[in-house]
């Protein structure tokens, strides 16, 4: 089971914050260090100092970090045209040595999008359909061939599909509930599927269908990886599980039903049931980027039983 640490800097962070928690990300052995893609906090937080980019902070973290895995989770196709999308992510790819995974949704808040002046368009789902073929299919046009795309939303012509990623394929995430398009999407797309914020039973039959339409396009079992993303609140005793709760707005009980939450061992338990029903992959939600000693536990704890 892959551990990964996933932030919400929208809530309240800045650059330097962000790079504490990733370099320890690194240091304390978890495979890679994800950010949400939002530009407006949530919840009556007041989000000071105010939002940073997904992209240019994972450009700065690729500079900063040499292990880990950078990534998106998840970019909002509404904030960036395809094209202008694919030169970044390569770019970024590039700058950390071939590190960067592209986890990418439609986009849901619009009051983010009102508040910053960018379009919220009806069609967002066909538009991340056809920003996926875009994507990948610059990506993977031959350098000194072009790539033509003519879409309902995106139409390129003569591109010359530069630059490249570093690496040979850009992993990418698709994720989501629903029940029809979002796992066609990922089985056509995907390089992973993520089921957030999720009980086991839901996950289960998501990544049911999931598994089902990748089979229908003729994808071996087991070549998507499936994964979840979960709030994480880990303590020694039931008065630091408490502590940790209150420092980020929420109550025990409702953690360990929704999220990671309890002693280590019970969360290692819990972990265990999402590993039964086929997810490799956990994407630990940590919202408060302050309190550090919450990932050397979870590392020392819960991690170290999990190899």
């Amino acid at each position: 089971m892959d551990l990964r640490i996933f932030t919400e800097p929208q809530q309240g962070a800045t650059y330097d914050t962000l790079l504490r928690v990733a370099r320890a990300t690194e240091e304390l052995g978890f495979d890679a260090f994800f950010r949400s893609d939002h530009y407006l906090s949530m919840g009556g937080v007041d989000g000071l100092p105010g939002p940073t980019d997904a992209w240019i902070t994972l450009a700065g973290l690729a500079r900063e970090t040499k292990r880990i895995r950078l990534g998106t989770l998840m970019t909002a196709a509404t904030f960036r045209l395809p094209g202008v999308l694919a030169i970044q992510v390569a770019q970024v790819d590039q700058m950390s040595g071939g590190r960067v995974e592209l986890g990418i949704g439609a986009g849901w808040f619009e009051e983010e999008h009102k508040a910053y002046g960018i379009p919220f368009p009806k069609e967002k789902f066909a538009r991340l359909e056809e920003q996926l073929a875009v994507i990948t299919g610059l990506w993977a046009t031959e350098t000194g061939s072009t790539f033509d795309f003519d879409g309902t939303h995106y139409r390129l012509s003569d591109s010359p599909a530069l630059p490249k990623p570093a690496q040979a394929k850009v992993p990418v995430l698709v994720g989501g509930h629903g029940a029809t398009r979002t796992p066609r999407l990922a089985a056509q797309y995907a390089d992973e599927f993520n089921m957030p914020f999720a009980s086991t039973a839901d996950s289960e039959r998501q990544f049911g269908r999931v598994r089902a339409a990748a089979e229908e396009r003729g994808r071996k079992p087991g070549e998507l990886v499936l994964s979840n993303a979960l709030v994480v609140c880990v303590g020694k005793d039931d008065a630091e599980v408490a502590r940790r709760a209150a420092a980020i707005g929420r109550e025990v009980d409702e953690l360990k039903t929704n999220g990671l939450a309890g002693s280590p061992a019970e969360v290692v338990d819990k972990i265990g049931q999402y590993a039964a029903i086929g997810s490799s992959r956990i994407y630990l939600q940590v919202l408060d980027l302050d309190d550090l000693d919450h990932l050397e536990l979870i590392s020392s704890q819960v991690q170290s039983q999990l190899a």
